[in-house]
């Protein structure tokens, strides 16, 4: 098996929606943003693991200077393989890399979050430095994209909270801000025993509230000029927030179970995403011949 292979199979077993976003892509920057995802599921799927949590800060320890030697030119894993080709093609930095490594260790060393202001540095190494990357991946005209690229991952990660509440609690995660947990009167043992309440359903409300606007903002922010280079991740926007109102018109039953839109509907989305896209792109470039 390649290094590439493995990837491609890391991503579609994983079931995650971000695959779809990708199939649509020049192969050359899909094998790219294929095997950038491949390296965030093997680091997030050790912190998900049941390993004890010295073996885990022992591997992410291990990807650490398998970043290094990524780098360096002489990647030992599968996916730092792949990886080398890709980080001189698009120029990525190491940092950002080390960055999402520093997001998974602060899952080890935390499992609460006091204010939205400690979730956000969280959000912002695990979700918008991965957001950064693939804009660089994706490619862009303006550097007003790259705020796109990091509001949108916050609008990503945020999504994520809310969906995998339930399923978060019994790993006796909670990235709910406790600050917010007492201002709606909602207690951890409502959330880790499953008990919904009108309290409970006012804080989703301000939870999705809240990473709305973080997909508003990100889509203001974005160049209309970068929106069709954007595509994937405007894919991913569509789909995460048929998520969101997925969640709504269930009542926001999250504690009772994981909302999860079907691989059909997921592909249904991308290709009516990418159908309006290349329709608005069209339009653009006739407004804009200079660019065509």
């Amino acid at each position: 098996m390649t290094p590439d292979q493995y990837c491609q199979d890391k991503a579609a077993n994983s079931g995650s929606s971000f695959y779809y976003s990708f199939l649509f892509l020049p192969e050359r920057q899909r094998k790219a943003i294929i095997a950038l995802y491949a390296f965030c599921r093997e680091v997030d799927d050790i912190v998900d693991s049941r390993s004890e949590p010295a073996i885990k800060q022992a591997k992410l320890h291990w990807w650490r200077s398998e970043v290094d030697a990524l780098f360096k030119g002489n990647a030992q894993h599968p996916v730092g393989q792949a990886l080398m080709p890709v980080i001189k093609q698009f120029n990525l930095p190491q940092e950002q890399f080390e960055e999402i490594i520093d997001g998974m260790e602060m899952d080890l060393q935390q499992n609460r979050f006091d204010s939205f202001k400690d979730l956000n540095l969280y959000c912002h190494r695990v979700a918008s430095v991965v957001g950064l990357l693939s804009a660089e991946i994706f490619g862009y005209r303006d550097r007003k994209t790259l705020k796109y690229a990091h509001d949108l991952g916050m609008a990503f990660q945020l999504t994520n909270i809310v969906r995998d509440v339930y399923e978060d609690a019994r790993r006796n995660r909670i990235y709910l801000p406790q600050d917010e947990l007492q201002r709606f009167k909602v207690s951890e043992s409502d959330i880790i025993q499953g008990r919904s309440s009108d309290n409970f359903i006012a804080l989703m409300k301000f939870q999705i509230e809240r990473a709305q606007q973080y997909y508003d903002k990100a889509m203001a922010e974005l160049p209309e000029g970068d929106r069709y280079t954007q595509r994937a991740g405007l894919v991913m926007a569509r789909i995460y927030q048929t998520t969101l109102d997925e969640i709504v018109a269930d009542e926001y039953r999250v504690l009772q179970h994981r909302i999860k839109l079907p691989p059909l509907r997921k592909l249904w989305l991308a290709w009516r995403t990418l159908r309006q896209e290349k329709h608005r792109y069209k339009k653009w470039l006739r407004l804009n011949p200079v660019h065509s």
